[in-house]
Parts: C-alpha cells; structure tokens; sequence
C-alpha cells in the first residue's frame, strides 16, 4: 500500500472514520531506568463563576459544556530527583496562586521548585483564577468575587493533591520523544493586516510514556495556537480539550496532557463567534475538529518510531528582570482617568489600578520578575519553560539555535502576567506589542531589549543543565 493511503487512511481515522489501525499497544521505546506515574483530576467548577479571557463578557458562566482538568505526569530516572509537570484546562496561573502550588508541592511531596513546571492551555472558557486580570473586567460582586475565592483555593489544593497522586504512582516505564505537525494555528496578527509577516509553529511535539508491554500510560503533547475557538458562557477547554478527550477514548487507561506553546500571536482559523443561526453549527463543530486534526497528528506520531530518552533530567529554574518601557507617572494617569468616553472604560479602568498601586507602593515598578526553566533529558531533548504569552518568534528563534529535532518550546509557564513580545511585534504595535498590558494591569509595554533579555537566560539554562 503507498504512503499516500496509509496517510488518508489515519486522516479519515481521526475524523471519525472507522480504521483498524488504532489500539494501545505500539512498539515500546526508550529504556526502563525511568519510572513514571501519572494522574488526574476534574477542576469543573460546581458553581456559576466569572470567566477568563475575553474582556467582552458581561456575566458569569452558564453551565458546561465539557468537563476540565488538571493532570499530573511525574518522571524519575534511576536514583534521580522526580520531576513532574502540570497541565491544565485553564487560562493561566498568575505569580501568586503558581507560588503557592510550588510552597505546597515543596511542604508536601519534596519537590524542589526547578523540578515542578505549571503549564496551562489558556483556554478562555474556563474561571478566572486569583486576581488574574482583573483590570479587564468590570468590577465583580461581592458574590462573585467570593465565587473565584472559592474555587482558586480549591483549585490549589486539588493541584497539590494531584502532583503527590503522580508521585506516589511512579512505576516502572519507557519514556519517548517525536514530532508531528499539525495546520490550523494562523498568526491572527495578519486577520486586520495581511501585510504583516504570519509566522506560526506547527510542530507538535509528543512525550510518549509506556509501560514495559508497550501499553501507553501517558502522552504528554503540544501545540503553539490561541485555545479560542469557543466564546459562548459554558466551561469547556476548547480544541486542546477535545484533543485531550479523544485521545484518551482511543488509548484506554491513558492520561493524555496538552501543553501549550509559544502561540500568543496564533489563532485557530476559521472559527466562529457570531449570532448568525446559519453558521451557528460551526461554534462548536470546529474545535471539534481541531481536536480531530491535533489528535490525529498525535496518534500517526505514536504509531511510527519514536527516539528512546535517557536522564538524568537536569532542572533550573530562575527569574530575570524585563524592564517596562516608561512606565506611566500620575499626571498622565490622571489625564486618562479624566477621560469618560465609552470606549476608555478598560483604559479609565487600569488607570484607576495603576493609581491604586501608587498609593499603595508610593510608585509604579519598572521591571517584572519573568520566570524561566529549563529540562534537560539527557542529550536527546531540551524543555524550555517561559512565562506569559509569549509570541511564536521566540519558539521559532530557540529551536533554530538550540535544535528544531531536540528542544520543546512551552509558554504559559508558572505565571501567565502579560504577553511577553519579542521585538519585530514591539517594532509592529498593536495588542501583543502593548496593547494587552492594559488588561493584564501591568504599567505598561516591555523595553525593547525583552527578547535578547530572554534568549540570553535560555542559553545559559541551558548550559547550567548540560553541565550540571
């Protein structure tokens, strides 16, 4: 039979079409001085809640339409340190509310802060979480604010709950890295202005763990695209759900963990989010079809060979500093308050926080704590872990110097606080370039030297971990 229709084949498999080639048991690759263990857990909030992400949204949420959820994967090599990642059906997890996993995780299961990274798949169907964002909502009730109290305390516990399940499950088990591709994410910068550049990254990158029969445990996956084909009030975690939830239908016993990439800049098109009844059928129908496509790259991937990993997982995590690009004094903070027209009400209402902080701290800070860590699995793949939303540039700068073969870009990191710009979008302007720190509520945009600042840490994590 040709390539050309095995390949058809696997595409039809993934859209639904019956296929005979699907089953949990492949070939086993890698080595078994690793040792495993994975776990889940449900965070679908039990109560109407305020959602995350779009700062269009009037009300709290109504009801579910898909369940979300944290998962846990833990690896140790040999007598090794245990190393375990979080991912997650969430917009992100700001500073204080990732910190304070880390304090739990630490109190509780030992784990040291360069050993544990939190990702998150930012969708924005899903609850706001602490204090994240609060300057681009108007301002919540009483009622609601206690809602979000709740569940992020919760949340907390449930995650630090999870983590200790992952690690107290560690068997024996084969631990392999490939790469797939995967076409929907489209740099939605060119949607207002086709003449700009649309870079994307449409790897899709694939940490397999198996057991010693070859039947998959986990599979750990990414992809760099914005989680924002849905709109409506109901919680769900998008396309990255749906490819969760697939894939774990066809791998039984699997935990599958979307980790999501550098794709602050990248959408998934088409979608739809308007009221028309006649393309009404698209709102859901098409990020169930993303979720299709990106399991189906995954799936093809786990049936060919995969490259065996080795450790020792060596681990850095450290915090730089990223300068703001002249942060806003009182004058004009007051200018902009002044300003009572309709279409000032986010700016009026990030003054009114930027002033608070004045009071309260007597000025505004110049710089951001940002942080960034590193995983080395042995020599065959580099994990780099960024904060924020971070745009493509970045992912497609560091394979490009550290290896497109071994090195796994993520974003949305241990604190998602601002879009972090790399310097052809801060040259470019528009809402990755500045105009989304007004709803993050930070003073105002990154310096100009923000990409070299982070390109520059990366390497030398990176050489921290090779030469541990």
């Amino acid at each position: 039979m040709s390539s050309e229709r095995i390949g058809r084949r696997e595409v039809l498999r993934a859209l639904g079409a019956a296929s005979t080639l699907g089953g949990t048991r492949v070939r086993a690759a890698g080595t078994t001085s690793w040792k495993a263990g994975v776990a889940k857990r449900d965070i679908t909030p039990t109560e109407s809640i305020w959602m995350a992400g779009y700062g269009a949204r009037t009300k709290p949420s109504e009801g579910v339409l898909q369940k979300i959820y944290v998962k846990c994967l833990a690896l140790k090599w040999a007598d090794g340190d245990v190393s375990v990642i979080v991912t997650s059906d969430l917009l992100g997890f700001p500073r204080d509310v990732a910190d304070e996993i880390a304090r739990g995780c630490k109190d509780q299961h030992g784990l040291s802060r360069e050993r544990l990274i939190i990702n998150s798949s930012h969708t924005h169907s899903a609850p706001v979480i602490g204090r994240m964002l609060k300057p681009a909502y108007p301002a919540f009730t009483a009622q609601q604010e206690a809602v979000i109290t709740r569940y992020t305390q919760e949340l907390v516990s449930k995650v630090i709950a999870t983590v200790g399940e992952a690690v107290a499950g560690i068997k024996p088990a084969t631990v392999s890295f490939g790469q797939g591709l995967a076409g929907f994410g489209v740099n939605r910068r060119r949607v207002k202005l086709r003449n700009l550049p649309g870079p994307v990254d449409q790897d899709v990158p694939i940490l397999a763990v198996r057991d010693d029969s070859g039947k998959v445990r986990a599979i750990l996956f990414g992809y760099s695209c914005h989680n924002t084909s849905l709109g409506n009030y109901q919680i769900n975690g998008d396309w990255a759900g749906f490819a969760q939830h697939e894939l774990e239908a066809r791998y039984e016993g699997a935990v599958a963990l979307f980790v999501q990439g550098c794709g602050a800049d990248i959408n998934p098109l088409p979608r739809y989010q308007g009221s028309d009844p006649s393309l009404s059928s698209y709102s859901v129908a098409l990020p169930q079809m993303y979720g299709k496509i990106l399991a189906a790259a995954v799936d093809i991937t786990l049936h060919e060979t995969m490259k065996p990993l080795t450790g020792p997982v060596s681990a850095v995590f450290r915090r730089v500093d990223l300068p703001f690009h002249h942060p806003p004094d009182r004058t004009e903070l007051t200018r902009r308050l002044a300003d009572n027209s309709a279409a000032n009400a986010s700016i009026r209402r990030h003054a009114e926080y930027m002033l608070s902080i004045i009071g309260r701290e007597g000025k505004l800070p110049d710089r951001y704590p940002y942080p960034v860590q590193a995983w080395q699995f042995g020599r065959e793949l580099s994990f780099i872990a960024l904060g924020g939303e971070v745009v493509v540039d970045y992912s497609l700068r560091l394979k490009a110097q550290h290896g497109w073969d071994t090195t796994w870009v993520a974003g949305y990191c241990n604190d998602v606080f601002a879009y972090i710009p790399s310097r052809r979008v801060l040259d470019e302007g528009g809402y990755e370039g500045g105009g989304a720190m007004i709803a993050y509520g930070q003073p105002g945009p990154f310096g100009s030297a923000v990409e070299e600042i982070i390109v520059e840490q990366v390497a030398d994590l990176l050489k921290d971990t090779r030469n541990p």
